[in-house]
């Protein structure tokens, strides 16, 4: 699988476990980028020549191709963003003064991206709602029964990831979703570290929202989606203003384009849609089943190897998603992640954009491995071997 992925070839002595940070891209994707420039560079909905007529077509069709990937019911509820976070963002700035007013419940768990969590803090601020912060697990995974009784007849916005950045936790989403929708609320889904490691259905989990990156999906970095129930997108009012995304424009007042369009102001990422189309051939031609396998394999390699090292505590659970984050006691992450690095290791060492999270645990920080298709059991053991001789160079200096 690694021969896919051009940088391996360029490093060959790196061991990469940092793609819940951002994915390696296979040459399918490059190709597409490289593609679109040389041949079909033009902006999409503006040019009436041939060449921007088809361009359009095809950067449209993606959108088709984007709802067939997450089972959407339509093209028209996906939305093309910079980022998980761009989605996120725009969904409480949108969407959330339309249904949360002051005495309301915004509920997210402690283990949640920052990108999932200030978003909704803020929202709350602005207006008089209640921000509910649902206790983790010891492991530092979202509990879902405390998120499940913390919702009342208050609650109106729910937002959790579908798996946890820092432990990998999947989360049961549709139970949850049901619940909320019974109290009248809705529930929003970080997605960026689902998508590359299992099938992805909304419908079936019950999403009002749901967001995405293309980069941790094997594709260009700049390029993100957000999926909307198609009646909540067309209350919504864009919050960013300028072309394409209107209707007809007066001196007192404009109209705004029919959703998705009045979301996408202005020149959109064209070049990574195209890339991104290419990520999604690529995921096709994965069996989703043998990647869960193998993530699972490797996970199940790493947590014994690490546990078996004395002074490591290792966070999560056996079931996460592609990710183990640990720490090694009496060393700092930071340090950790060094030694790691002058061994041609990488792995993010850090508080992972969750510092709610890591004041539960009680730590600054963790080092974070975590997988893609491309990793291997020899990666795992490489990794392994790296942590023990990180404890064997400190000890010296106790």
């Amino acid at each position: 699988m690694a021969n896919e992925f051009p940088f391996f070839a360029a490093h060959p002595e790196l061991t990469y476990l940092d793609s819940a940070a951002t994915a390696q891209k296979p040459q399918a994707v490059i190709d597409a980028l490289v593609h679109y420039y040389v041949n079909d560079n033009a902006n999409v909905h503006r040019g009436l020549y041939t060449l921007a007529y088809n361009t359009t077509e095809a950067y449209e069709a993606v959108r088709g191709q984007v709802a067939q990937f997450i089972n959407a019911k339509t093209p028209s509820q996906i939305v093309f963003t910079r980022s998980t976070t761009d989605g996120l963002n725009l969904v409480a700035a949108s969407f959330g003064p339309l249904v949360v007013h002051a005495g309301d419940e915004i509920l997210v768990s402690g283990a949640e991206h920052h990108s999932n969590f200030i978003p909704w803090q803020q929202l709350a601020k602005r207006t008089g709602a209640k921000f509910v912060v649902a206790p983790v697990t010891k492991a530092g995974n979202t509990d879902p029964a405390a998120v499940a009784q913390l919702i009342t007849k208050r609650t109106k916005i729910v937002a959790l990831a579908q798996v946890t950045n820092v432990a990998g936790g999947v989360v049961p989403l549709a139970p949850l979703a049901d619940q909320v929708h019974a109290v009248g609320g809705y529930l929003v889904v970080d997605g960026a570290q689902a998508v590359a490691h299992m099938k992805v259905d909304v419908q079936a989990l019950g999403a009002d929202f749901y967001a995405f990156s293309g980069h941790k999906l094997y594709g260009p970095t700049g390029i993100g989606v957000l999926y909307g129930r198609q009646a909540l997108l067309a209350e919504m009012p864009p919050v960013q203003f300028g072309g394409e995304m209107i209707d007809e424009v007066l001196d007192a007042q404009s109209t705004w384009a029919p959703v998705p369009l009045k979301f996408e102001a202005g020149t959109p990422n064209i070049a990574g849609v195209f890339g991104l189309r290419a990520a999604l051939a690529f995921m096709a031609g994965l069996d989703m089943k043998a990647v869960a396998a193998q993530d699972h394999a490797l996970v199940l390699r790493l947590r014994a190897g690490l546990l078996a090292i004395p002074g490591v505590t290792v966070y999560g659970d056996a079931h996460s998603a592609g990710i183990v984050s640990f720490n090694l006691q009496g060393v700092h992450p930071h340090d950790v992640a060094t030694v790691l690095d002058e061994a041609h290791i990488a792995v993010r060492a850090g508080h992972h954009c969750a510092q709610p999270l890591m004041a539960r645990l009680g730590v600054p920080a963790t080092v974070r491995a975590s997988f893609g298709v491309y990793n291997t059991a020899a990666d795992v053991d490489k990794l392994v071997a790296g942590v023990a001789e990180a404890r064997r160079l400190f000890h010296e200096f106790d």
